[in-house]
């Protein structure tokens, strides 16, 4: 069995791009971790800083586990994530303390301010997970850089509106209840998403990409994913080869 972490930036991130995936991953009986680099903090009208830092956080804890999955926060600040050393120190402390095999992580380029600098984060501290003169924490080095791979930005498009391609999807359909269970955790942001991003139903917006993105691959819905192969990151396709019968490839 493999241990899967999936970092993104805020709570709720991971509910709407990867849940359905880790929902299937944690039925098969792998192991995993979830974490956010921040509190999501800044995520309310109605509450102060540190009370909507608490709610965010016990939501995400609450959604984790609903998969039997662990969650962590790295404390960085909301809209103010970015890739200089002490935060990637903090980043690269939750991946030795999830000791993952496999990273899922934010897309390099989606729109929020936080999510591009968390990719960038996870990518760095993949690398530098298994250096053991980096000094993090109480947590041990790894003894090798895990798989890294990218979720989707939210609706598949990149700041200036182009369409990110996937190199392969997940086949949701199994996991799609559970997804929909895990974003329904994160109570306080129905109201949040609706003021800030003008988005009255943050279910149905998730159930729509969800449905988009299945399209893609001819299935009901999907996630899509892209890895990260540069040198010296590993390249064999793993997840892909855990996802089993739900691995979806796009048409050639």
């Amino acid at each position: 069995m493999a241990t899967i972490l999936a970092v993104h930036a805020h709570p709720d991130d991971i509910e709407h791009l990867a849940a359905g995936t880790l929902a299937i991953l944690a039925a098969k009986g792998h192991a995993i971790r979830i974490a956010t680099l921040t509190a999501g903090e800044c995520g309310s009208a109605e509450t102060d800083l540190s009370e909507t830092a608490r709610v965010r956080k016990a939501e995400a804890a609450a959604s984790a586990a609903l998969i039997g999955a662990d969650y962590r926060c790295a404390g960085l600040p909301d809209l103010g994530v970015f890739n200089d050393d002490p935060s990637r120190r903090a980043v690269t402390e939750l991946i030795r303390w999830a000791r993952p095999q496999v990273v899922i992580a934010a897309s390099p380029a989606d729109y929020p301010p936080d999510h591009a600098a968390a990719s960038e984060l996870a990518r760095d501290a993949c690398f530098a997970a298994s250096v053991p003169n980096y000094r993090t924490g109480p947590a041990l080095a790894l003894a090798a850089i895990p798989h890294l791979y990218f979720m989707d930005p939210i609706g598949g498009r990149d700041r200036q509106g182009g369409r990110v391609v996937a190199d392969f999807g997940a086949d949701i359909a199994a996991g799609f209840a559970m997804k929909q269970k895990m974003l329904s955790a994160h109570v306080s942001q129905a109201e949040w998403v609706a003021r800030q991003h003008g988005v009255a139903d943050h279910l149905g917006a998730m159930e729509a990409w969800s449905r988009r993105r299945g399209a893609d691959f001819g299935a009901p819905f999907a996630e899509g994913f892209r890895q990260y192969r540069h040198e010296p990151y590993p390249r064999t396709p793993l997840l892909q080869d855990l996802l089993g019968e739900a691995l979806l490839m796009p048409a050639s």
